[in-house]
């Protein structure tokens, strides 16, 4: 009997396999390169316009102020305490540099205005030369800040009265397998650092120049990063599920996949609304902020180191995570909501 366990265990795994594949292809009926039919892949997803949505993103947290306001600060002071900040020297050469364009505009100089656009963009992503274990500490807690925004609004949205201290020591549970998605979002986002590596090569070569090359490359890259991102939507919801009691970062993969069969588009349509959102805010806040920091210190010279825009820009960045995270978690609950079975 003991030659046999072998084929016995084989059959008992071939079994298991055919089950799981058959398991997968109810919960996704979709094929590659294979045509679904209109009828076959309408899936249900009610969910308010695209303005009403963000609106009633900002009147939940607007609701609870005094938790999530709270969150905000202690976020951003941790990032000013972690030098997660640009320094003020930096936004000075943006000012400078928009006070010039301001004034060339009026000529027709539209490369300045792009270039102050290009270096504001650059001074707020990019907060300065961090050591490693700063750039690791601020990894860590803008994951602490995405678990415990999720763990207040689930309690909350179960109808409890949570308090942010209570967050702050409770959500931190799921920190590995959080990390592990994260990490899994990382590689999905390869081919877009590969064809960022192209644009270098090709541009130092001289092969990229403008006209027909530049075209077909910004074609590529285009068709590549709108790949990269609809690939990556389950991702997204994947980051909620993870959080949930028990829940292991490939089973969080697998369920937020079988979420947004049918409807992943419409899911990838609102996530790309949230970045506009965000880009548009940035827009509107920092640079009149840069502009009146500029000109008030050319008014009062004495208050010229003093870092106004850099603090304004760690608590303009910690609004937004709070916010993005929200948004996020809000769409992954209308999701879930909607009930309705692989299309």
């Amino acid at each position: 009997m003991k030659n046999f366990h072998p084929w016995l265990r084989f059959l008992v795994w071939k079994d298991s396999l055919s089950m799981r594949n058959a398991a997968f292809l109810m919960r996704r009926p979709h094929r590659s390169f294979k045509r679904t039919m209109r009828r076959d892949y309408i899936r249900s997803l009610k969910l308010p316009g695209y303005w009403a949505f963000t609106g009633q993103v900002w009147v939940y947290l607007w609701e609870r102020k005094r938790t999530f306001g709270m969150l905000v600060l202690l976020y951003a002071f941790a990032s000013i305490m972690l030098g997660g900040i640009t320094t003020q020297e930096t936004f000075r050469q943006v000012s400078d540099l928009l006070n010039t364009s301001a004034g060339e505009v009026i000529k027709g100089a539209w490369g300045s205005v792009g270039q102050a656009g290009v270096l504001l963009a650059s001074a707020f992503l990019t907060p300065g030369n961090l050591s490693t274990e700063q750039q690791t500490y601020l990894g860590i807690s803008s994951v602490m800040l995405w678990l415990t925004t999720v763990w207040l609004l689930r309690e909350m949205m179960a109808g409890r009265k949570p308090r942010l201290r209570d967050g702050l020591y409770s959500a931190g549970a799921p920190v590995v397998a959080s990390l592990v998605v994260v990490l899994i979002a990382i590689i999905q986002l390869i081919p877009i650092a590969i064809a960022a590596l192209a644009y270098v090569g090709l541009l130092a070569s001289g092969l990229l120049q403008e006209g027909v090359g530049m075209m077909l490359y910004w074609a590529f890259a285009v068709t590549v990063a709108t790949l990269v991102l609809y690939w990556m939507t389950p991702t997204f919801i994947a980051l909620v599920i993870v959080t949930l009691p028990g829940m292991y970062p490939l089973q969080a993969l697998r369920a937020a996949g079988d979420i947004v069969v049918g409807r992943r588009s419409r899911v990838l349509y609102r996530i790309l609304w949230m970045a506009l959102m965000v880009v548009l805010a940035w827009v509107a806040v920092m640079i009149p902020m840069v502009l009146f920091d500029t000109g008030i210190k050319n008014v009062i010279p004495a208050i010229k180191d003093i870092p106004f825009v850099p603090v304004a820009a760690a608590l303009m960045g910690s609004i937004t995570a709070v916010w993005t995270s929200a948004y996020i978690y809000i769409l992954y609950r209308r999701i879930v909501d909607d009930d309705a079975s692989p299309a």
